[in-house]
C-alpha cells in the first residue's frame, strides 16, 4: 500500500507552479552573486511595500539559520531568551540556538503555544546581577506550534512589555502568513504595526520551493547582519532564486491565495473530524494544523496509508497539516480511511 505523506507536514507539499515559473525565468543568463543581483533588489523593494520602508531585509536558506542569525545579531552570550517550551527553537532546532547563539532559552509552558505577559513575568529576574542571565529577548511563533493564532492586539501588548523592559520582540514567522489570513490583515499589521523588532519570515511551507528573510524592523539592529551572515554559512551564492521566490509569492497575493486556502483546508478537515468517535480536537484551528488526540491503538492503522507526527506522545496527540495543495477530495478520502479502520 502506497503511503500519503501530504497531511504529515506543510512542507511535504511540492512548489508552486508559479514559484517554479519564476524560478525558470530568473535561470535564463547570468546574474552578480551574492545578492547584487537585479532579482534581490526587486524582492527587497516588494518586501517593503509590504512591511514598511525603514526595514533592513536579509535572505537565507531556511528558517532554522532565520531564527539563529536573526537572534545572534542582538544577544550577548550572557543573555536569555524567552520562548514557548513548544517553540521551534526549543524543541526542533537540535540545540542550534544554545550551539550558535549562546544564550540561555528561558522555556514557558502554555496551554496552547501563545506567551502571554503573566507567564513572562517570572522569567524577567535578575537584571544588572552578574550572576545571572540578563533577559534579552522575547520570542514567539507566528502562528505557533499548535496552531493557534496571536491578535494584533496581543502582539502589540508583548512588543509593549518587551520594550517597557528594555527587551526586544522577536517572532518566528514560518506560517505569518496562514496567521495574517486567519485574522484577515496585512503582514504589516502583525509585525511593524504591532512593534515587532526582529521577524523570521518563511516561504517554504507557503508554497517555495526554500527560503527565509530575516527582516529588522530597526536598522540599528541589523548593523553587524551581513558579517553575522556569512560566518553564518547563509550568504548564499545564487541568491536570485531565492528572490524571485519571495518576488513571486508576494505579488499578485499568492502569499495569500495559498494561506486562505491551506486555513480553509484545515478547518474543513476538523469539521469532519469532529464526528469521529475516537477522535478529539484537542486546539482551536486557526491556521492550517489540525491536533488530534487519538487511541494508540490506531496508530499502526493510519501510518499503514497515512503519515503523521506524533507531537504529544504522553497524550497521543498527532499533528494532521494541510498546504496550498490539500483538496477536500483528499480530505473526504482520509476520513473514509480512518471510519473503516474505526470500526
Amino acid at each position: 500500500m502506497t503511503i500519503n505523506y501530504q497531511f504529515g507536514s506543510d512542507n511535504h507539499s511540492g512548489v508552486h507552479p508559479a514559484i517554479f515559473k519564476a524560478i525558470e525565468k530568473a535561470n535564463i543568463g547570468y546574474a552578480v552573486a551574492y545578492g547584487d543581483d537585479d532579482y534581490t533588489k526587486t524582492s527587497i523593494k516588494i518586501f517593503k511595500k509590504h512591511f514598511g520602508n525603514d526595514i533592513e531585509v536579509f535572505l537565507v536558506s531556511n528558517g532554522t539559520a532565520a531564527n539563529i542569525l536573526g537572534l545572534k545579531a542582538v544577544t550577548e552570550s550572557f543573555n536569555s531568551i524567552i520562548c514557548a517550551e513548544t517553540s521551534h527553537m526549543n524543541v526542533h532546532e537540535c540545540c542550534g540556538p544554545e550551539k550558535f547563539i549562546g544564550c540561555k532559552l528561558e522555556t514557558i509552558k502554555t496551554s496552547n503555544g501563545k506567551l502571554t505577559i503573566d507567564l513572562i513575568k517570572s522569567k524577567l529576574v535578575g537584571f544588572g546581577d552578574p550572576h545571572m542571565a540578563q533577559p534579552k529577548v522575547i520570542s514567539i511563533t507566528q502562528t505557533t506550534e499548535l496552531g493557534t493564532v496571536y491578535s494584533k492586539n496581543e502582539i502589540k501588548n508583548l512588543s509593549d512589555f518587551a520594550h517597557k523592559n528594555s527587551m526586544l520582540l522577536h517572532v518566528d514567522g514560518a506560517r505569518l502568513c496562514n496567521a495574517a489570513a486567519y485574522l484577515k490583515c496585512s503582514l504589516k499589521d502583525i509585525t511593524a504595526n504591532a512593534g515587532v523588532d526582529i521577524l523570521s519570515f518563511g516561504g517554504t511551507k507557503n508554497g517555495m520551493m526554500y527560503g527565509d528573510a530575516v527582516i529588522f524592523f530597526d536598522k540599528k539592529l541589523s548593523k553587524n547582519f551581513e558579517y553575522i551572515r556569512k560566518q553564518g554559512m547563509q550568504l548564499t551564492s545564487k541568491m536570485r532564486f531565492i528572490s524571485v521566490q519571495f518576488e513571486e509569492m508576494l505579488s499578485n497575493d499568492l502569499w495569500l491565495k495559498n494561506a486562505k486556502h491551506a486555513n480553509s483546508m484545515a478547518e474543513f478537515l476538523s469539521e469532519k473530524i469532529k464526528f469521529l468517535p475516537n477522535f478529539e480536537v484537542t486546539q482551536k484551528v486557526e491556521s492550517n494544523a489540525v491536533f488530534v488526540k487519538i487511541p494508540e491503538a490506531l496508530n499502526s492503522k493510519i501510518l499503514k496509508k497515512y503519515f503523521f507526527h506524533v507531537f504529544d506522545e504522553s497524550t497521543n496527540t498527532i499533528r494532521l497539516m494541510c498546504s496550498y495543495k490539500t483538496k477536500k477530495k483528499d480530505i473526504t478520502d482520509f476520513i473514509n480511511y480512518l471510519k473503516k479502520i474505526e470500526k
